[in-house]
């Protein structure tokens, strides 16, 4: 399968324990041709031939770690050099872990160790690397508690598990939907059409809307013209951890959709309301044919 030169080619994975720390890497000073050598930074590496992002992070880790743990994507950094210029982007993936570092199969480097996060800042850190421990923390609203589940659902016994929350953009026009082709390497739904979505950082749903729409497709939409249209409530797949999708619409817009995310979107369309393509989304279906009926919420993959 292709890429593009937007894509990224380089993946990391971020893991995680219950105390809220990290799994750091110690890069090899000596070696010839590695990158950011000596630094502390995360397992990962380039995607090899016709991989995708998912599977070059999945196999990174099993050779480096000897691990094989759930991962779901986090975001997106660039990779520096030391002549300022960016010399790639790594895609992130977030993952929970709870194990000695010191049993780890060490196949590259020098040392796998765990880190809290206010450690970190004394350590000599590959830069991107503390950027998206930085990312992290600043998303966790009670880093004692979400830390320690970044990818999994309820723990045993029931205890409280954060949800993600997911912003998404209605637009309809004559009786047409805008829906984006997800691109065939995304991890979350490879080929199939969806709304305009995105994941809320440290920041309010319908600014995180309003920045996404920006972003990914180049629309200018004002708060004041969104509104909630329809929530939808969704563990997929059963046991993974909960998610709040909320579907705003707007009734104004700036602008015509663009490609500004090839990573993510290959092309944007608008599709009748009454005959929606497939592949598409499951939950996003559901929240369209929602809104369409004027229901306002839906629960799907919960037991």
């Amino acid at each position: 399968m292709s890429s593009t030169s937007d894509e990224p080619q380089g993946t990391a994975a971020l893991l995680v324990n219950p105390r809220g720390q990290y799994l750091l890497h110690l890069r090899d000073a000596n070696k010839p041709h590695i990158c950011d050598p000596g630094t502390w930074s995360i397992p990962g590496g380039g995607r090899e031939g016709n991989e995708s992002a998912g599977e070059a992070i999945a196999r990174e880790l099993r050779e480096e770690t000897g691990l094989t743990v759930p991962l779901e994507p986090f975001t997106v950094v660039d990779c520096v050099g030391a002549d300022g210029r960016t010399e790639g982007r790594i895609q992130v993936y977030l993952g929970a872990w709870d194990g000695d570092a010191d049993g780890l199969p060490l196949t590259e480097g020098i040392m796998l160790r765990w880190f809290d996060a206010a450690t970190t800042a004394h350590l000599t850190m590959c830069s991107w690397t503390q950027e998206v421990i930085d990312r992290h923390r600043a998303r966790v609203a009670d880093p004692g508690a979400s830390a320690t589940e970044p990818a999994g659902g309820p723990g045993p016994g029931g205890r409280a598990c954060p949800h993600i929350i997911g912003v998404h953009l209605y637009l309809e026009h004559e009786g047409r939907v805008l829906l984006g082709l997800r691109h065939p390497d995304s991890v979350f739904g490879a080929s199939h059409h969806h709304l305009l979505a995105g994941h809320c950082e440290r920041e309010s749903a319908i600014a995180c809307l309003i920045r996404e729409a920006r972003e990914e497709a180049g629309l200018r939409i004002g708060a004041a013209d969104l509104e909630l249209a329809h929530t939808v409530h969704v563990v997929d797949p059963p046991g993974s951890r909960p998610r709040m999708q909320l579907v705003f619409r707007a009734h104004r817009w700036e602008g015509t959709p663009e490609v500004l995310e090839p990573d993510k979107c290959v092309g944007w369309d608008w599709w009748p309301a009454k005959a929606l393509p497939e592949p598409i989304v499951p939950y996003a279906r559901a929240a369209i044919e929602g809104i369409r009926a004027g229901r306002r919420y839906t629960e799907m993959g919960w037991s």
